[in-house]
């Protein structure tokens, strides 16, 4: 069976990726944010998919006002599903991978889950976009009698339930009305774990995480700051943009104002414990994989020669010993790092408010 081909009007070119604006792949540009309405927008980069090697020109814009960033015009489902789904035959670099792969490290994940003990142990936890359950199954180290479920947009869920990782696994979106009543009010805790960036509207992602929390419960958000100073000084090169796969990302102030106007109260918030070091080593990874030969993929018109796919892989690996070294940098400076601008995450725990009292 022959690989998918990419859903799209323009084939790429041996100059760069296609020119963006089918009507299949992205949605009408958007002229206003997406977060306060605001028409002051401004572009922050224009690149291709520096880490997957697949077709197409993808531009992420700001808001001047609130300082909302997302990718406009955005991907249709369409084109959505194409970019996150696997394609057989498709280019990975494991230089990359594995910075990619400190996000779901299960010492972080430990981290996430020992910040939520002095609140005690709670009944119910809701991962959401949990994939294979990784988290739950690390939280459960501080959280033996906890009953964890899980949401994704994919059966890994269902395969996580199978392994065990998780009771409940609930495919599809949060926001999707039959999964919305199913967990309406259900849980101690909620879990979103790097996971409203990849959402369509992480507004009403945040809300209908909120609905599924109890009274007083407990809402954990780990996401991305696109006020890092590392964003300004690479650019393209920023490993989180991770484009164009990552959709939106909020500042720390409009998360926060969005929880109180919902009543919630602020209980920690704050970038030390969430900054993942790997900065350096992502903009190294990706500046390498796109300085190489260009590599194999199925969706090439003409592939490389057997020449050019020995030498992108024999310059891959002299460069590796590059990448440990801005690894390392990235470990060495990350003391110093989570607490000055240059902190890439931040985490948030809100309680959700009880009932007023008659």
């Amino acid at each position: 069976m022959s690989a998918p081909t990419p859903p799209t009007a323009h084939a790429p070119t041996a100059e760069g990726p296609a020119p963006h604006g089918s009507a299949r792949v992205h949605e009408p540009r958007r002229e206003d944010c997406p977060w306060c309405g605001s028409t002051r927008l401004r572009n922050r980069l224009r690149t291709g998919d520096l880490r997957r090697h697949r077709p197409g020109l993808f531009t992420v814009d700001a808001c001047r006002d609130c300082g909302h960033t997302f990718q406009n015009p955005r991907l249709t489902a369409e084109g959505l599903a194409f970019h996150r789904r696997a394609v057989r035959g498709a280019p990975r670099d494991p230089a990359t991978e594995r910075v990619l792969a400190l996000h779901t490290a299960p010492q972080r994940h430990r981290g996430a889950a020992r910040a939520m003990l002095r609140f005690g142990e709670p009944e119910s936890w809701l991962d959401v976009g949990t994939g294979l359950a990784r988290f739950p199954q690390a939280a459960r180290e501080f959280f033996p009698y906890t009953s964890f479920d899980g949401t994704d947009l994919t059966a890994r869920v269902e395969r996580a339930r199978a392994l065990g990782r998780v009771e409940e696994a609930h495919v599809g979106p949060l926001t999707d009305p039959r999964v919305a009543a199913r967990l309406a009010g259900r849980y101690d805790v909620v879990s979103l774990l790097h996971h409203l960036e990849h959402t369509t509207d992480p507004r009403a992602e945040l809300h209908a995480a909120l609905d599924a929390l109890r009274p007083g419960g407990h809402l954990l958000i780990e996401t991305l700051d696109p006020r890092c100073a590392y964003a300004a000084l690479f650019g393209r090169w920023w490993l989180p943009y991770d484009q164009p796969r990552r959709l939106h990302l909020l500042p720390p102030r409009n998360l926060r104002a969005e929880l109180r106007a919902r009543g919630c109260e602020i209980v920690t918030a704050g970038h030390r414990a969430a900054h993942v070091p790997h900065d350096l080593a992502g903009a190294t990874a990706l500046a390498l994989s796109h300085a190489l030969p260009a590599p194999d993929a199925p969706w090439r018109a003409v592939p490389p020669t057997p020449f050019q796919r020995h030498l992108r892989t024999v310059l891959l690996r002299a460069g590796t010993p590059l990448v440990v070294a801005a690894a390392l940098t990235d470990l060495a400076l990350a003391p110093v790092v989570r607490r000055t601008p240059f902190a890439n995450a931040y985490r948030i725990i809100a309680r959700k408010p009880r009932p007023a009292r008659r």
